[in-house]
């Protein structure tokens, strides 16, 4: 969120994922031994997104503490990208897990296996009811980086699919209709998938340095272009430093005569306060700028 500062959403993020963790870790345990014992695939689909959760808050919760770790002369922006190759790793293991589901599931459809259903009603109804709790505790912290809205998607993926378990188990035990379980498997893993997509593309954008979603360059250069005094702009380059923390640099010519400083303070709050754009390099240039002679 624009209002908290950088070290106040790593604070919230940190506590939010050892809460998170902990509910995750049960149970996935739960769900892992229910699904076996019933024979329910969407059980162990769903177990298996849960460890695919594990896996997530575990990196996520590693990366952020990555992150704030001080920047060095090596490492001149610090380790703050820690949390963008962590959504990346996310997006491609949510991937892998809902290809996984959908091999399965195929399998499944042609051969239905009979499934003990009130079990699996039982088992779903609870970790549905985890998952609310662990989305929930999520929910906030989802807009403060890309690391976090990444296991936010891991968990929502899993709420839809105990969801999806829910109402298979209830097919199954009032008319026996056992293809409903790898039917909502496949569900599941197409939800998979279209998450871990949108995850992936946008990870790759900000480790390509490419310009975040929420900022027009069009927008950025009308509004320093109306500030008095700016003739033009060029070699414009905006870029993410990791999710919600923006960078740009240019360079900006004056027209002569115009106060420097005045024109950079101007420009600097604009990009801040407009935009959010909270690292801005701007080099200024003068209209007709005539070097002396020595």
């Amino acid at each position: 969120m624009r209002g908290d500062s950088y070290s106040d959403r790593r604070q919230r993020s940190t506590q939010s994922l050892v809460r998170a963790l902990l509910i995750t870790a049960t149970w996935f345990f739960v769900e892992l031994i229910g699904g076996l014992y019933s024979h329910s695939l969407a059980l162990v689909a769903d177990a298996g997104h849960m460890l695919t959760d594990l896996a997530a808050l575990g990196l996520s919760l590693f990366a952020v503490r990555i992150s704030a770790l001080p920047a060095t002369h090596s490492k001149t922006y610090g380790y703050k990208r820690a949390e963008i190759l962590a959504a990346l790793a996310n997006g491609l293991l949510l991937a892998l897990i809902g290809l996984l589901i959908v091999y399965e599931g195929y399998r499944r459809l042609a051969l239905p296996r009979e499934v003990r259903s009130g079990v699996m009603l039982v088992i779903a109804a609870t970790g549905f009811a985890a998952n609310l709790v662990t989305a929930g505790l999520l929910y906030r912290s989802r807009r403060d980086s890309l690391n976090m809205r990444s296991v936010f998607f891991h968990v929502l993926g899993d709420t839809v699919g105990s969801a999806g378990a829910l109402t298979a188990g209830t097919m199954m035990l009032l008319w026996h209709w056992y293809v409903a379980d790898p039917i909502v498997s496949l569900l599941i893993a197409l939800l998979i998938l279209f998450g871990s997509w949108d995850l992936v593309r946008e990870s790759v954008d900000i480790l390509l340095e490419g310009t975040p979603r929420h900022l027009k360059i069009s927008h950025v250069l009308a509004d320093m272009g109306s500030v008095g005094g700016v003739v033009s702009i060029h070699d414009l380059h905006v870029w993410s430093i990791t999710s919600g923390m923006s960078a740009m640099s240019c360079h900006v010519m004056l027209k002569q005569g115009v106060d420097p400083s005045a024109v950079l303070k101007a420009l600097t709050r604009l990009m801040q306060e407009k935009h959010g754009i909270e690292h801005t390099t701007i080099q200024i240039e003068i209209e007709q700028w005539i070097v002396p002679r020595a």
